[in-house]
Parts: structure tokens; C-alpha cells; sequence
């Protein structure tokens, strides 16, 4: 599923503190989450692993105006510029975040220990060098919310030609736990919620960000509610490559989506100066 990602609270958050709308300690709050801890190797100037409000602070010095998202799969490096090594660890972690400004980026290393239930989640973030360039495959916010409009529309379509119990109750059910789930973590966490029980990612963010991340997740319950109901044999392997097929690009827009509105507030301020 299109779960938020960790880079997009780091992002989301990070640009919200150089922006001077949240203080440290709450930005730093929201982006740990429910996580036990996060810390930064490999900041410039840095021998050891930092936390993150020394690394939030170190990277507006080093020019660090805004931070991307970037959330590419094999054959669709979406969000990043470069060079290979970032590129290749971006992959693996199948998301990252991107300094405008500063030629830096950010990579996520998630370490999990603990018994089912009770698991332990610490997170090392590598700085690397990073190309300053457009990054790649990012729509904007307005192109994100039409294509991401009618790829839900084909989403519900394909599920109820496949006769997939994920175009009806089934999935608004799994929307409903999956925002229940976020709204708990929002009220631990500090966070910020809009109405309806849709998640803000950070304050300064606009409200069509908000529109397009919501439509993202249910896109994303949709797509995990189709893969679900193939589990344990019920669906032939070609039945499930054929549901894979149809599905895929629907996916890919939804991660655009999801890149574009989280970056939105990063191109919005560079319109404004341009």
C-alpha cells in the first residue's frame, strides 16, 4: 500500500522548519513518528552520526532552501537527479530525500528489532552527494491531481473487471482503518490532521497537496486490497500477471502523485522567486 513514507515526514516537516512555521523539537517529533529514533551519518563537517535537529540545522547552513522526495522502482528513478551511488542507494531504499540548494541527499537505512508487536524501529539516514538537476518524472501538483483522478477511476474499473472484492465496502473499509491508523499516530505524534480525518503533511503545505495525497492512499488500498485477494492460491498465476499488468500503471501515478504534492510546496516558493 501507499503508506506514507519516511522521507515525505522529512520532507514535509523539514521544509515547514526552514520555512519557520514549526519549531525544532516539533518537527523532529513528527518525523521520528512512532519510530524510536532517527540520526543522520555522513553530514559534512560530521565524524560520527547526529541527530536530526543538529542535521536539519547543518543543512540550512549548508544551503540547504527546501528538501524533494523522491520514491522510484526499478525502470522509474522518479525524483532523482543523480549521480549513480545516490541513485543506486535511492533504489534500494526505494525512497529519499532530496536537498534544493545544497547537493545533498538523504537515504533512509531502517534497522527492526523486537517479537511481532512489540518491534523497535531506529532509522539511519545517509548523506550523499547529490547532482543538482531537475528531478525526474515529477508532474506538477495540478497534473498530478488529473491523472491521479482518472487513474482511481481505472483502478475501480479493473478490480471490478477482475472481480476483485476491492471496488465497494471491502475498500472503503480498508480507507477508513487506513486513515483511523494514521489519525492515532497524528494524535501520539504531535501531528497536524485537516478534516475528514485526512492528514496534513506539515503546516505551509496547500490544501490540494492534502487532496492529492488522500486520493494517492486510496489508490494505494486498492491496489494492496487487489494483491491481497490473490493470496493463498484462490488466483492463477496468470490471473495474478494479468491483475499485476493493469495494476502497474496505476501505481506509478499514484507514487508521482505522491512525489508531486509533497515537493508542491519546494516548486511553489521557486515560482514565487522566479
Amino acid at each position: 500500500m501507499l503508506s506514507e513514507p519516511r522521507s515525505g515526514r522529512l520532507a514535509a516537516w523539514g521544509n515547514a522548519l526552514i520555512a519557520g512555521l514549526v519549531s525544532p523539537d516539533d518537527a523532529v517529533l513528527a518525523i521520528v513518528g512512532e519510530d524510536a529514533a532517527h540520526r543522520v551519518e555522513g553530514l559534512p563537517g560530521e565524524s560520527a552520526p547526529v541527530g536530526l535537529t543538529l542535521a536539519l540545522g547543518r543543512l540550512r547552513t549548508l544551503g540547504a532552501s527546501g528538501l524533494r522526495v523522491a520514491l522510484p522502482v526499478p525502470g522509474h528513478p522518479l525524483g532523482l537527479s543523480g549521480p549513480p551511488e545516490f541513485n543506486a542507494r535511492a533504489l534500494e531504499a526505494r525512497e529519499a530525500v532530496v536537498c534544493h540548494g545544497a547537493a545533498l541527499g538523504l537515504v533512509p537505512e531502517v534497522h527492526e528489532a523486537g517479537p511481532e508487536g512489540d518491534v523497535h524501529v531506529e532509522v539511519v539516514w545517509h548523506c550523499l552527494p547529490v547532482r543538482e538537476a531537475p528531478p525526474a518524472d515529477v508532474p506538477s501538483l495540478g497534473e498530478a491531481e488529473r491523472e491521479l483522478a482518472e487513474a482511481l477511476r481505472e483502478a475501480t474499473e479493473v478490480l471490478t473487471r477482475l472481480d476483485v472484492a476491492g471496488s465497494g465496502p471491502a475498500a472503503q473499509a480498508a480507507i477508513d482503518a487506513y486513515r483511523a491508523r494514521v489519525g492515532g499516530a497524528a494524535r501520539s505524534g504531535g501531528r497536524v490532521t485537516g478534516g475528514r480525518g485526512r492528514e496534513v503533511p506539515a503546516p505551509g503545505y496547500p490544501p490540494r497537496a492534502v487532496r492529492v495525497l488522500e486520493l494517492a492512499q486510496r489508490v494505494g488500498v486498492l491496489i494492496s486490497l487487489a494483491y491481497r485477494s490473490g493470496e493463498g492460491g484462490a488466483v492463477s498465476a496468470s490471473e495474478m500477471a494479468a491483475r499485476a499488468a493493469a495494476l502497474r500503471p496505476v501505481e506509478r501515478t499514484a507514487r508521482r502523485a505522491q512525489v508531486a504534492a509533497y515537493n508542491s510546496v519546494v516548486e511553489e516558493r521557486e515560482r514565487g522567486r522566479g
